[in-house]
């Protein structure tokens, strides 16, 4: 058993495991978008909260 785990690390010696490049490219993507869609959604939130403090 300990073998095949010994194998299995060697042939992966070097490469990047998909699942990081998958965790780098969400977070990559959701700074992106924070960046663009973060100062409309708080000019809505605000127009929200302006309304409910309104009443």
């Amino acid at each position: 058993m300990g073998n095949w785990i010994t194998e299995r690390l060697r042939d992966e010696r070097g490469d990047v495991p998909g699942w990081v490049l998958i965790t780098l490219m969400t977070a990559g993507l959701v700074i992106v978008i924070w960046g663009l869609a973060g100062p409309a959604l708080s000019g809505v939130f605000d127009q929200a909260i302006g309304r409910v403090l309104g009443f």
